[in-house]
């Protein structure tokens, strides 16, 4: 029996490496993605949508890195809930904050400027991420 739980044991933490080792690689892409995002073959009317869009498909991914056996609806929402505080974080301007916005980690992290649209593109970006994880990602790991 000893022998049983510790295979399952390191079964499941492959599993869970194997998953962190996916959500990496996504994450990296998303990144690319992100970088490719500001190219001008962009169709205008994704344009103004597309970097928060993947902005929230990598905070998914980042955070399924994080909590790998954690279900993807719980992901998903924790996902969805930091984007929406980072967003809302926007309409406070202290000195200290925007001193930190005004760098370009901080203000690729942070933001500049409360939008109402933004909410409607992280909701697109985590939906995203948690249609590829239900739809393709999860089956997928499940056929092994």
């Amino acid at each position: 029996m000893t022998n049983y739980v510790n295979l399952h044991f390191i079964e499941v933490t492959l599993q869970a490496l194997r998953k962190r080792l996916t959500y990496a690689f996504l994450a990296i892409i998303t990144i690319t993605l992100g970088l490719l995002s500001r190219s001008p073959i962009i169709p205008a009317f994704i344009y103004p949508y597309l970097g928060d869009i993947l902005y929230a498909l990598l905070i998914y991914f980042l955070f399924a890195f994080l909590f790998a056996r954690k279900a993807e609806t719980a992901i998903a929402l924790l996902a969805l809930i930091f984007c929406v505080a980072i967003e809302l974080s926007q309409l406070y301007h202290a000195p200290w904050i925007d001193n930190i916005r005004a760098t370009k980690l901080g203000g690729l992290i942070l933001g500049f400027g409360f939008l109402w649209s933004d909410l409607l593109a992280y909701a697109a970006g985590v939906s995203i991420g948690w249609l590829l994880e239900v739809c393709y990602l999860k089956p997928f790991a499940t056929h092994r």
